[in-house]
């Protein structure tokens, strides 16, 4: 007999919002949190439903991979950040169904109404179709794979300090990359310098000139979605540093401690103690969920497709945002990257639209400003295209740092962000080499 499921039907927090139209949020990302912010003190109850109790600054995964920085350097918890506006509840749980019908999700075996739906679910790590291969090489979308990364690496630094046989020493030194976008460049970038520089400083057995971190990416150069002339210059600078660039290569298999890739000349196996995977990405399960019961249409990458203002085909009170949705309504006609600047101005866009329409006031077309595109590939160099304005170098890096303290939502974060980067810079020590255990 199926579980009796009823309807959590949260009491207002105050009065006036009794019947208050009542917005319910999916998702406490970039998208997400931007709409909760706009909605804060407006006359609608809003609750936010995520399965974490944090919001997570996933550019800067790659730093808590490799001991820059914390874990809560990069994740503010949700209820710190909107626990102060009256109209916003926070829910911890993770939505397993939604019945436009009844205008309900479900979750924990509950269901809340709603009037006004916003999915920002977000995506997930893709291996095209090889799940198996997630048991070997550790993706880079959540906390936790960010954290596995490091305690990889330096649990395999800890053996190579003990282990005899030279081979195998050279083994645990060694580190793939699959994926040449930016987090795959900054991942492989700061895995390198933490090798050399940590094995020259901390490690005595070991000799850091024999690290090798080495990308693979199926393209002829890194950074494709760039500006050709930057992205050469990230090559190049990532060579010089000494990572090896294993371009035009298809990943055919992955089994433990080995890779091996399909290249021109002929099939290459890459050997070492770390894989990590950065190379494709997929929709949240929601997205197929809302096809299901919606009958919205999807992309071939599984993400919904949406009108101009967000809504699904048929379903005005259900909006789709971020990395979750395709939206195409622009001026090329090709579908926003899922990246953090047009996840929160969708966000905030869509929110913005909710309170108009409650106002019967009219609201402009979403327009989406790009503000460019950067990549961190080594300490204090980074390629950034700033509409038009291309820069590389110490340059790049200064403005990639003032882009992610601006985006970073939490003021105490930016602040500890600052204080460590600047440490970095002066002493070459990272502040979070820690092994940790983790259930």
């Amino acid at each position: 007999m199926a579980k009796e499921r009823f309807f959590l039907e949260l009491t207002p927090p105050s009065e006036l919002l009794r019947d208050a139209p009542h917005v319910v949020i999916v998702g406490g990302g970039f998208a997400g949190l931007k709409a909760a912010h706009t909605l804060a003190g407006k006359t609608v109850r809003v609750t936010l439903i995520d399965r974490r109790n944090f919001n997570l600054f996933q550019p800067l995964l790659y730093q808590v991979a490799t001991g820059l920085v914390s874990a809560p350097d990069v994740a503010s918890p949700l209820r710190v950040m909107l626990g102060n506006a009256a109209n916003i509840q926070i829910l911890m749980g993770e939505v397993v169904d939604i019945d436009p019908a009844a205008k309900a999700v479900v979750f924990n075996d509950r269901q809340l109404r709603y009037d006004h739906l916003i999915v920002a679910a977000g995506a997930t790590s893709s291996y095209f179709g090889h799940d198996d291969w997630q048991a070997f090489a550790t993706p880079m979308k959540s906390l936790s794979d960010a954290m596995a990364i490091r305690q990889q690496v330096l649990s395999a630094l800890e053996e190579a300090e003990q282990t005899p046989d030279p081979a195998r020493r050279r083994l645990l030194q060694s580190v793939v990359v699959v994926g040449g976008g930016p987090t795959g460049c900054e991942l492989a970038a700061s895995l390198n310098d933490l090798l050399r520089h940590t094995l020259e400083r901390d490690f005595k057995q070991v000799d850091p000139h024999l690290c090798q971190v080495t990308l693979v990416d199926p393209g002829d150069r890194v950074l494709r979605a760039m500006d050709p002339q930057l992205s050469k210059a990230a090559g190049e600078h990532l060579q010089r540093n000494g990572v090896n660039l294993l371009l035009g290569g298809r990943v055919k298999a992955i089994a433990a401690n080995q890779v091996v890739v399909n290249t021109a000349s002929g099939e290459v196996t890459l050997e070492a103690g770390t894989i990590c995977w950065t190379a494709g990405v997929a929709a949240s399960p929601l997205g197929q969920l809302l096809a299901e019961r919606t009958g919205c249409s999807l992309d071939r990458a599984g993400r919904v497709v949406v009108e101009p203002d967000f809504s699904i085909a048929g379903r005005p009170e259900i909006r789709v945002v971020g990395d979750l949705c395709s939206y195409s309504h622009t001026a090329e006609g090709t579908p926003l990257p899922g990246m953090a600047g047009p996840a929160v101005q969708m966000g905030g866009w869509v929110a913005a639209d909710i309170l108009a329409r409650q106002q019967q006031q009219a609201h402009g077309p979403f327009v989406f400003t790009d503000f460019g595109s950067m990549a961190v590939v080594g300490p204090l160099f980074a390629v950034a295209n700033l509409r038009g304005l291309k820069l590389s170098g110490p340059l790049g890096w200064l403005l990639w740092a003032l882009a992610h303290l601006a985006f970073m939502p939490d003021t105490e974060n930016r602040i500890s962000l600052l204080t460590k980067w600047l440490w970095l810079i002066l002493t070459r020590e990272r502040s979070a080499l820690l092994i940790q255990e983790h259930p």
